[in-house]
């Protein structure tokens, strides 16, 4: 049921079956036994539509077609040019449908639209271009000789059915780093996206079927937890890719090693930034501004530990107060707005409870720490620096998933090495230093999946993933498509080798 906030924002929700699933190839009818999913609107706290919640036969259908078309051996003898012209030309299509796809996840999970356009919607089709260069480079047979003369022909074939399981707060770009390797490598795809954010995954589909996608090689069944773990110990899925929370990665972790299925996951993380006595704090905060409150801070990378010399702390906290106060916090429709709504309800109470524990465990709150009083309708927590922070305490060490940054004061840079290592979650973490020389000796020390040198970032050829609890395995770049294939080798007669040797001529041939 469309709203008069979706027409608004210039979607057409209407023009989408939300009523269906996608499965093999077709928008089909749900099991009619089973439950609906209501998506609010986080600014309007209004009902924006209403899709199935799939249920163990909706999932176990869509498993059965993603099976079909890998066992029947069409879609990877269709060959890597194939498909590489078919992500081609949906990344055409969704090039033209951008703003669309912007402005729906804007209205679904009340990300600012000028970070959906920016982050949710250029993000993900800068990775395409990645992936499609990664692919059309990549070394998919080679004949190896070793020194005492034997030959093997090595191949990498895809690994069969993949589950992917994505979040509601980056709900296209965590897709894209599933669902374009999975079909790049010739897999197959059952994505269920969040219940809180599925509608941008309704586009997705239709994107995909629009290019031409066969049958079976991608699947849309939205759901809740019960539909998602289904879908993790189906049989027939033969690798599960999921980004989300710690302790619902600990959960899939435990379901597949029973058995044995790949498994990719990309967690939470308490990232740190830490300025040098020598960093241009100007530069520091400036960074921050999308590098700690990014989507009202509900990205799991973001730095929401900022570690500064004591000497120097008062100096940056007056700036970060004044960038904060610098920042519009609104409706997320408007071009203007830095800082919307959190996602729900649900995680503006989270947010909120864990300023009051800030406040219980001797921390101040130096900007924000509330609600937006000129805002009466939608789920807005005020964007909140925190001083007097120590490295044990809760809002230094949990994942809050919202618009609240700690400052932690330290004395010697081995210490601040320590106090961004003393955590459960090595995700992404930042150096700022004027000597950049400096500033990488120190981000090899953080153990962590990555690390940014003055708000640079790594950039979509880089593999993205966590150490501890912040995940297992890589998406991204080389790494990330590997992660879709399974090496096999196959000892050969010498004749064969060299006659092989001779046919694959490049990269990318499959």
């Amino acid at each position: 049921m469309p709203t008069a906030g979706a027409e608004e924002s210039g979607v057409q929700l209407s023009d989408l079956p939300y009523d269906r699933l996608h499965i093999d190839g077709r928008w089909q009818a749900p099991d009619a036994e089973g439950e609906r999913l209501t998506v609010i609107s986080p600014f309007t706290e209004e009902l924006t539509a209403v899709v199935p919640s799939g249920t163990a036969y909706d999932m176990d259908r869509a498993v059965a077609a993603a099976r079909e078309v890998v066992d029947r051996g069409d879609w990877d003898r269709l060959g890597l040019v194939r498909r590489i012209e078919l992500l081609t030309t949906f990344r055409d299509l969704l090039t033209a449908a951008a703003e669309e796809m912007a402005a729906l996840i804007t209205h679904e999970m009340g990300c600012p639209i000028t970070q959906s356009r920016n982050n949710q919607v250029a993000g993900p089709l800068a990775l395409l271009d990645e992936y499609l260069s990664v692919a059309s480079a990549h070394r998919f047979r080679e004949v190896r000789r070793s020194a005492n003369g034997a030959a093997a022909l090595v191949t990498r074939e895809p690994v069969g059915v993949v589950a992917a399981i994505t979040p509601w707060n980056m709900p296209l770009l965590t897709a894209m780093h599933k669902i374009v390797p999975a079909i790049l490598a010739g897999c197959s795809v059952v994505l269920k996206p969040s219940p809180e954010a599925p509608l941008s995954a309704y586009l997705l589909a239709h994107l995909l079927e629009s290019a031409g996608l066969p049958p079976g090689v991608f699947n849309l069944v939205p759901g809740d937890r019960k539909t998602g773990e289904h879908l993790v110990t189906h049989p027939g899925v033969d690798k599960v890719a999921f980004t989300g929370s710690l302790g619902a990665g600990r959960r899939i972790a435990a379901l597949c090693g029973k058995d044995l299925r790949r498994v990719t996951l990309e967690l939470g993380g308490k990232s740190a930034a830490i300025a040098l006595d020598d960093a241009d704090l100007g530069t520091t905060v400036e960074a921050l501004r999308m590098g700690s409150f990014r989507n009202s801070g509900q990205v799991c990378s973001l730095k929401t530990r900022v570690l500064v010399p004591a000497k120097r702390e008062a100096e940056l906290l007056d700036r970060l107060a004044a960038m904060v106060a610098s920042m519009s916090v609104g409706d997320p429709r408007d071009p203007r707005t830095q800082i919307g709504p959190v996602v729900s309800a649900r995680q503006r109470g989270v947010v909120e409870g864990y300023v009051q524990v800030a406040r219980d465990e001797g921390a101040a709150v130096v900007v924000g720490g509330g609600r937006p009083h000129a805002l009466r309708t939608g789920w807005y927590v005020e964007p909140t620096v925190l001083s007097r922070v120590l490295p044990r305490m809760r809002v230094a060490q949990e994942e809050i998933f919202g618009p609240v940054l700690s400052v932690i004061a330290y004395r010697d840079e081995d210490e601040a090495v320590a106090i961004a290592n003393d955590s459960i979650y090595g995700l992404s973490g930042a150096v700022f230093s004027e000597d950049p020389q400096r500033a990488l000796s120190v981000a090899r020390r953080i153990r962590t999946g990555t690390v940014e040198i003055n708000g640079c970032a790594a950039g979509p050829a880089a593999p993205v993933g966590g150490v501890k609890g912040s995940g297992i395995g890589r998406e991204g770049g080389v790494e990330g498509m590997e992660s879709y294939l399974e090496v096999k080798s196959i000892g050969l007669p010498t004749a064969v080798a060299a006659a092989l040797r001779h046919q694959i001529r490049r990269p990318g041939e499959s």
